[in-house]
């Protein structure tokens, strides 16, 4: 969509897309009525939870698990909580999956197709579902031990719905390194065998498997590289196809999360673009880049057996504070299922992200306006019908000069307001939640947070995805990413 523009226009509106909530009966119920709950976003029913695991597609169903603590609301012994849907959008919490037991908790991990039975694992002719996680033994860990983290299986044999653990647990036991979790299993093809990326302190540890229950060393990654602000988690290796000359070309991608070290303080996901023989991962340089510059997306992850398709999904929330966070009986939700694709700035690849075309088919209203100059006396709430059925869920597009500064303010009666601006002369965009509600939780939750522009477009393109208590902006065909939460005590459906 191109729109005119003048010396005098600042940013010219696509259009905007009322959403409507996404859950189960019960869980629409509790999005209309309890404070701060997303509506279309996944969150658990009560408690806590944080990072997603395990996420694999089996049967049409894809698997949501994810680190559950079923008696609180602060961190605790972990679990793996599950949920399921078909598309990505809709979610349905089920039984918690895996269960601490006396070799520690349940940590992160993922989970495989095993539709060979190289595992063994599979009886009566059904396909095993395997989970590959972290034991993590607290008293290990208050021992002072070097080796309290293991990894461990877990499988199903009724598509994901009970699962058993491993009597040959731990599968790979920890050398001595105190921080030696959070496996992301995958099979490779062309070396016929699973490959394991797993955190080992301030790198990346590969192994490989022809069974999953034995385990190689192959290589390491990361000493010296990337953003070290903080212990190394949460890997995943994939590989991205991206046409060049006519011709596709297949990149490899490693996300590790950074805790604490993300770009804007407490915790982030950074990733290297590179290429993988099976043996060792070699990055195509050195430059930070960041999955997502706001605030609020750590231990992002992507779903096993989706073909060459690659979904994303992330925590919603940053260690500084995700404890503290006032919400009353649940705490913490996971970003919209995002796309990951490669693009191109300059001579340099990144790799962008933008909703899973699952988001839109929620729209239960579409309101598009071509051609319309907006500056800043445009109120675009009485040009859309904002505060109409929209309970603050709702996308909105834009498009502007890259030359020219804009600050969108979203704001509700109440004057509380999240402002999102773009400095041309920095090339950068920048995000304010100081007056957005509640920050009294958190000293440095009201702060400002900036993100750069690495497109080299000669316009820039802006998607806000706004869902009562979160904004996810992706610019320039998700270049760059910035993820927010905040927590206004009415929804913001005022926009100018």
């Amino acid at each position: 969509m191109k729109c005119l523009s003048t010396r005098y226009s600042a940013f010219c509106l696509a259009g905007l897309l009322a959403l409507s909530p996404a859950f189960s009966r019960a869980q629409t119920a509790l999005a209309d009525h309890e404070l701060y709950r997303p509506g279309f976003h996944f969150s658990p029913k009560e408690k806590w939870m944080n990072d997603p695991n395990g996420l694999v597609r089996f049967d049409g169903v894809y698997h949501l698990f994810f680190q559950y603590y079923p008696g609180d609301i602060v961190w605790g012994p972990m679990h793996w909580g599950h949920a399921t849907s078909r598309d990505l959008v809709h979610w349905q919490q089920q039984a918690i999956a895996l269960y601490p037991d006396s070799l520690g908790y349940i940590f992160s991990g993922s989970a495989v197709v095993d539709s060979t039975n190289s595992s063994g694992l599979g009886a009566r002719g059904k396909i095993p579902l395997v989970a590959v996680f972290t034991h993590h033994n607290p008293e290990g860990e208050k021992r002072h031990d070097n080796n309290y983290q293991n990894q461990s299986l877990a499988y199903s044999l009724d598509k994901g719905a009970t699962w058993t653990k491993y009597a040959g647990n731990p599968v790979l036991k920890n050398p001595g390194i105190t921080d030696f979790r959070d496996p992301s299993v995958s099979w490779y093809a062309k070396g016929r065998k699973w490959v394991m990326a797993l955190a080992t302190k301030d790198r990346i540890t590969f192994y490989s498997s022809t069974d999953l229950r034995n385990w190689t060393k192959e290589s390491e990654f990361g000493a010296g590289l990337g953003s070290h602000g903080g212990v190394w988690e949460c890997p995943n290796l994939f590989p991205l196809v991206r046409m060049e000359h006519e011709h596709e070309k297949v990149y490899w991608v490693l996300l590790v999360s950074n805790n604490p070290g993300g770009p804007n303080s407490g915790s982030g996901t950074q990733y290297f673009i590179g290429q993988w023989d099976g043996h060792v991962f070699k990055p195509m340089d050195n430059e930070v880049r960041w999955i997502d510059y706001g605030p609020d997306d750590y231990a992002g992850v992507t779903w096993n057996n989706t073909g060459r398709r690659r979904v994303f999904i992330g925590w919603m929330s940053n260690w500084d504070y995700a404890n503290t966070l006032p919400t009353a009986t649940w705490r913490n939700a996971m970003t919209v299922p995002r796309n990951l694709f490669l693009e191109q700035s300059g001579s340099k690849l990144y790799v962008a992200s933008r909703p899973s075309p699952e988001v839109y088919t929620l729209a239960k209203r579409k309101v598009e306006l071509r051609r319309l100059m907006v500056d800043s006396t445009s109120n675009l709430t009485n040009l859309l019908g904002l505060q109409k059925d929209t309970a603050g869920r709702y996308i909105l597009e834009v498009h502007g000069p890259a030359d020219e500064s804009v600050d969108f303010v979203f704001s509700n009666a109440a004057g509380e307001k999240l402002v999102f601006g773009y400095n041309p002369i920095k090339q950068e965009y920048w995000l304010d939640r100081s007056a957005s509600g509640r920050t009294d939780f958190h000293s440095g939750f009201g702060g400002v947070y900036t993100a750069p522009r690495v497109s080299d477009a000669g316009d820039v393109d802006l998607e806000f995805v706004m869902d009562r208590s979160s904004l996810e902006v992706f610019a320039d065909n998700g270049m760059t990413v910035m993820t927010s939460v905040f927590f206004s005590q009415q929804p913001l459906t005022k926009v100018r």
